[in-house]
């Protein structure tokens, strides 16, 4: 996860958990912990984007020492106490080195904010009064990377993306122990890309749940790539796209295997990173996922407003299919409001757009949006406004229709048609497409999909003696979970 919060260096000893700031949050619960940080911080002039993950990495040790803006704010909330009192280790022994010569000492006590701008703050902190689904950019962005200041500060990048890359296949030449670090170019670039490109690829065959850890630390490695600096402009542009696709990767596999607040979190990095670099194509990709999100966290609103966001940015790109693809995320947004008409226009408009067909303009990432693709989102827009019929229907149409290399999808499919047939009252239907669902799931590692199967069983319960309905439960009861 390349957040604002980790610390600029990795010790290699487990991480031992921080049992003094445990107890000085006391009976408060992370969440609402992070909100006391946030206000402290606002009642100094520091703008720190806590959450309840910041404060559960401190907790576990995996934050050794704070930065030094977090530093400022935890010494204003506990006034009279030390670091060592917060439970965090000295910095110089965190670092790796001795105490900084004057000059880098200020720069790097000098307020800085958090890596994310205050649009994506916004969505995460109600407090803040700026709209983070206004694309118009009325003021200028002072906000600044935390991994991107480290690179005045370290020069071990290159090293540690070496190795965090490995386990998907990067090749990344790094420097020697003692020589400087080769800044990043074309190669390094192109690798990340591929990673993005594999990473999909294998999400769509197998599900998330057994891919999200191992993406971590691509995801980890290329923002080290970003601290060591590129050779070019282009180059440096190219990678903080990277950086931003591969959070949104990894943010995706998060979402599909239910890690909803990791989700959250990698989202808005990818959207900080395009606001930080003015790329419309990372933030209507940023915007599109985080519309998925919010309606799957039932938060339709939510989801409704970053769909049109996107749609505002996603203009100027020039990309019907684009389009075609965020009016069906508004589509599912006003259908969790229940606004059957609101969701009907937007279906009309993913439609339309579809039949435009693809052009040079279409985004990379895009290439899983196919006709199945609009069926199976519509059909989820009908489940949820309660239309089981017409939501079986483009269900089934969905699952004819996919690449039958892409078994997650098909599984997906599959599982909404098993639950709009289970919730139409037609349960031995139902029960034949669970049944070809647990067929693929020794293939598929989703939690999204398991957790459509179980309601789906829910609602069978009743319908026992219905045709095929029993095989299905017991054999639904006896496979294993995805942990």
């Amino acid at each position: 996860m390349a957040s604002s919060t980790v610390t600029s260096s990795q010790h290699e000893r487990p991480p031992r958990p921080n049992l003094a700031f445990r107890q000085l949050r006391g009976r408060h619960s992370p969440a609402e912990f992070a909100a006391l940080v946030r206000r402290a911080a606002r009642e100094i002039g520091e703008r720190v984007s806590c959450d309840a993950r910041y404060i559960g990495r401190v907790e576990a040790g995996e934050i050794r020492c704070p930065n030094y803006a977090y530093e400022r704010v935890f010494l204003h909330m506990f006034p009279g106490r030390t670091l060592a009192d917060l439970g965090f280790a000295p910095r110089s022994s965190v670092r790796g080195r001795g105490a900084r010569p004057p000059g880098e000492a200020l720069l790097a006590r000098a307020p800085r904010p958090a890596f994310a701008t205050r649009e994506t703050r916004a969505a995460f902190e109600p407090h803040d009064t700026q709209d983070p689904y206004d694309t118009h950019e009325n003021d200028e962005i002072h906000e600044e990377s935390d991994v991107l200041r480290r690179a005045f500060m370290t020069g071990g990048g290159a090293t540690v993306a070496a190795a965090t890359l490995g386990p998907l296949g990067f090749t990344i030449e790094a420097a020697a122990a003692g020589r400087p670090v080769r800044r990043a170019g074309s190669s390094e670039a192109a690798a990340l890309e591929e990673a993005v490109r594999r990473i999909r690829l294998l999400d769509d065959r197998h599900g998330a749940d057994g891919l999200y850890r191992r993406a971590a630390a691509p995801l980890r490695a290329a923002y080290e790539l970003l601290d060591a600096g590129a050779t070019r402009q282009t180059t440096a542009n190219r990678l903080h796209s990277g950086a931003g696709e591969l959070a949104i990767s990894v943010g995706w596999l998060a979402h599909d295997s239910g890690r909803f607040d990791d989700a959250r979190s990698h989202y808005a990095e990818a959207l900080a990173t395009a606001r930080m670099t003015g790329d419309p194509a990372l933030e209507a990709h940023a915007f599109c996922n985080t519309a998925f999100l919010a309606r799957d966290t039932g938060r339709p609103r939510e989801a409704v407003r970053a769909a049109q966001a996107a749609q505002r940015v996603g203009r100027t790109l020039g990309s019907a299919r684009l389009m075609s693809l965020l009016a069906l995320r508004e589509a599912g947004g006003w259908a969790g409001l229940a606004d059957r008409t609101g969701c009907a226009q937007a279906l009309a408009r993913a439609q339309a757009l579809y039949v435009r067909g693809r052009s040079d303009t279409d985004p990379e990432w895009m290439s899983f949006y196919g006709e199945a693709e609009l069926e199976g989102l519509e059909a989820q827009c009908w489940s949820t406004l309660g239309d089981w019929t017409r939501a079986a229907r483009h269900a089934r149409r969905a699952a004819q229709l996919q690449d039958p290399h892409f078994t997650r999808n098909i599984a997906l499919y599959t599982a909404e048609l098993a639950d709009d047939l289970a919730r139409g009252g037609r349960p031995d239907e139902a029960a034949s497409a669970g049944m070809r669902v647990l067929d693929l799931l020794d293939q598929v590692q989703s939690s999204r999909i398991q957790t459509m199967l179980a309601g789906t069983t829910r609602v069978l319960l009743p319908h026992r003696g219905a045709s095929g309905v029993s095989e299905f439960l017991d054999r639904h009861a006896s496979s294993p979970r995805t942990t």
